[in-house]
């Protein structure tokens, strides 16, 4: 007889993230880097840590009144489906990645911001959950937010498809020169997990990262005091905040 370990684990305590049932709130964002939560919790009212376990943090606190819970993943999607399906089982509802990117076409540069409409699955998690040649695309309700967000801030933002990819360092010049001929926009390492499980659960996803480098143009690659980096990652911030909000007022 197999084991369900979902239908075991809904409505505990959970095994990885130990948030259980009143944790966390409908809305999460979901930024890679532990330290990420708590800079979006500076952007927060009344934020407070819930739970600390393994590369996953998790503080909850309000955003302009609605209930918003921020939890990080780790690097990589086996560790972002994991995040996904535990926060499902204690009750979120709706996601939004929070991350960096690389831009791979010229004029996705750092400072920038990426709206992924889609994700190309270089990636083996998500061949656990559904087959080749199954789309991982964002919820629209959470893309459109995303756009709508980004206008009313004024940033300057790209929609488009990116690529997941698992191995940072094994990104090889060919292998990102048949990306740019794709048209892919830019790069990350947890998107396709979070579109595949949050769809397969009936729940809304969507990504929203600052780009911190251009592998195409060598702008900003590996360069930590680029200030653009710290604009990047505040803009992703903002716009998943203000998408919350958006998605909240149902417009």
């Amino acid at each position: 007889m197999s084991v369900d370990k979902r239908e075991l684990s809904k409505g505990r305590p959970q095994y990885h993230l130990k948030v259980k049932p009143g944790d966390v709130a409908k809305y999460v964002l979901l930024p890679g880097d532990p330290g990420r939560v708590i800079k979006i919790a500076e952007f927060m009212d009344s934020a407070r840590e819930v739970a600390r376990n393994r590369e996953f943090l998790t503080y909850t606190g309000e955003y302009k009144g609605i209930p918003v819970s921020v939890t990080s993943t780790g690097i990589g999607c086996p560790s972002a489906a994991i995040a996904v399906e535990e926060l499902a089982n204690v009750g979120a509802e709706v996601f939004i990645r929070v991350g960096t990117s690389a831009g791979i076409q010229p004029e996705v540069k750092p400072g920038n911001i990426v709206i992924p409409n889609g994700a190309m699955r270089n990636e083996g998690t998500s061949y656990y959950y559904v087959p080749d040649g199954f789309p991982a695309v964002p919820s629209y309700r959470v893309l459109r937010a995303l756009i709508l967000a980004s206008q009313k801030l004024g940033y300057e933002y790209h929609v488009g498809i990116i690529s997941t990819d698992d191995s940072f360092y094994a990104e090889s010049p060919e292998f990102l020169s048949e990306l740019r001929d794709y048209g892919i926009t830019s790069l990350d390492m947890e998107s396709s997990a979070i579109f595949i499980v949050s769809h397969l659960r009936g729940l809304e996803a969507g990504t929203v990262l600052g780009v911190v480098a251009n592998l195409s143009t060598r702008e900003g690659v590996f360069k930590e005091d680029d200030p653009r980096r710290k604009l990047a990652v505040e803009r992703a911030i903002k716009t998943a905040l203000e998408a919350v909000r958006i998605l909240e007022e149902g417009k």
